[in-house]
């Protein structure tokens, strides 16, 4: 029998915190039909080990593709439905939430829904995020000012349903027939920025990206590790989104501005910063995962 949904979990060192996720997701579903498939990349913790004991679910174990082709992977393994929910391992669902995603995807032309997040405190996340663009790149996010800011800061603008540019990628539903006309995530980014590019390339074809604040899940956040290696990865997928939907003169403009925004940080004493400067000004210092170190200008 055909599930109402397919719920895609991509985990990598997630044995303590994916539990926590499964136990909430009966309740989440609310007597939804869903084919639960989890896409282990690579972990060493057990993970793998850990889900495959669990009921209601399906392990695939794969090697380290990164997040858009573990995705990619469950939704290849999964029965069909019409309806994708992707969830990361580090986040509880809370009661009911899953059924009002659905029924904002049913609405005309919208391809991706997000819920509201909260962390573990219960403090409101700023999860929706605006398109990146020039002013956006001068690190001037704490003037909360949209045409400097990606981060939708403002917290009356969680209070109601609305269409956004794009929001974090740990809870997303998405329609399948969205998701077949994009062909899926793109792979190559490997690790961050995969959901923005899934939400503008979806808004190039005419789907939207809703906010549904009647679903609500809280994500913990980080628990697969961050290191200089992923943050290298952050900043370069910056740019090479960047590059690929806008001219050679802008991209520039937007790549000059990331290595400053950098080298603020790098002046302030962030750790991960030397990774990132290196990885933006010298392309063989690039994470060999994204496949973009031929050239200054990553694409």
């Amino acid at each position: 029998m055909q599930p109402d949904l397919v719920v895609v979990i991509v985990t990598y060192n997630s044995a303590h915190v994916v539990g926590e996720l499964f136990d909430s997701l009966p309740g989440a579903l609310d007597g939804l039909a869903a084919d639960v498939i989890v896409v282990d990349n690579g972990s060493v913790d057990g993970t793998a080990e850990f889900v495959a004991a669990r009921e209601g679910c399906r392990v695939v174990r794969s090697a380290n593709v990164g997040y858009a082709a573990g995705i990619n992977r469950g939704v290849r393994e999964a029965m069909s439905a019409d309806a994708i929910l992707v969830l990361n391992p580090d986040v509880r669902l809370q009661p009911n939430s899953i059924p009002p995603l659905l029924e904002a995807l049913n609405e005309p032309n919208v391809g991706i829904v997000a819920p509201q997040v909260r962390s573990l405190q219960g403090e409101l996340e700023s999860s929706l995020r605006r398109e990146p663009t020039l002013p956006r790149a001068l690190g001037l996010t704490r003037t909360r000012l949209a045409i400097f800011s990606e981060y939708v800061s403002r917290r009356s603008e969680y209070s109601r349903a609305c269409t956004v540019d794009w929001a974090l990628g740990a809870v997303l539903a998405m329609s399948r027939k969205c998701y077949d006309e994009l062909g899926g995530w793109d792979e190559t980014f490997f690790l961050y920025s995969e959901e923005t590019d899934l939400a503008l390339r979806a808004r190039d074809l005419g789907w939207l990206t809703r906010y549904e604040p009647r679903a609500v899940a809280v994500h913990i956040g980080g628990q697969s590790g961050r290191s200089p290696a992923t943050h290298a990865m952050q900043i370069v997928n910056r740019v090479r989104l960047y590059r690929r939907r806008h001219g050679a003169v802008a991209s520039w403009c937007y790549y000059w501005l990331a290595v400053a925004r950098e080298l603020t940080w790098l002046v302030r004493g962030r750790s991960a910063s030397p990774s990132g400067m290196a990885a933006l000004l010298s392309p063989s210092r690039r994470p060999p995962e994204l496949g973009c170190c031929g050239r200054r200008m990553p694409s």
